[in-house]
């Protein structure tokens, strides 16, 4: 069983230099998790989560957020969302990234998604480019359909 097998083509991606403000809508409208983040050959540079952008409103704060005890102040979380709605996503996102390629093992893309304990990844060619994801969801799909080779 290959990437190839679980790969979804049909993807959105966000340049680095795309305001954060754009990333949250985006991510908002298409019900996403997360992006891979590209430059203008498009080639992956990096990927950016719902995560991410929560740990840059709030980041003196986020290790206590693990904690049920500990809620922000909203009009704090309200104030930095403004200071950083114009700035490039290229802050924020993770980098380099994680990847995957369609030829890889499909086991590999499943150790990649729970050791880094994200949602999806980013598929790519040779020369890094963009040609897909690979969620979690897929993953498990592939697998409940019998598809998985023994």
């Amino acid at each position: 069983m290959r990437v190839k097998d679980a790969v979804i083509y049909d993807i959105s991606a966000v340049f680095e230099d795309e305001t954060v403000e754009t990333v949250i809508k985006l991510l908002s409208r298409q019900n996403l998790s997360g992006v891979p983040v590209v430059d203008h050959d498009m080639r992956v540079v990096g990927f950016v989560s719902e995560s991410d952008l929560i740990k840059a409103l709030v980041p003196s704060y986020f290790s206590l957020l693990r904690s049920a005890s500990f809620i922000p102040d909203t009009n704090q979380l309200i104030r930095n969302v403004v200071k950083i709605k114009d700035r490039p996503v290229s802050e924020f996102m993770n980098k380099p990234p994680v990847v995957v390629k369609e030829d890889d093992p499909l086991i590999v893309a499943a150790d990649y998604l729970i050791r880094h304990g994200f949602k999806s990844l980013p598929v790519v060619d040779e020369a890094m480019q963009l040609v897909g994801i690979v969620r979690r969801i897929d993953i498990l799909r592939v697998v409940s359909e019998g598809k998985l080779e023994i």
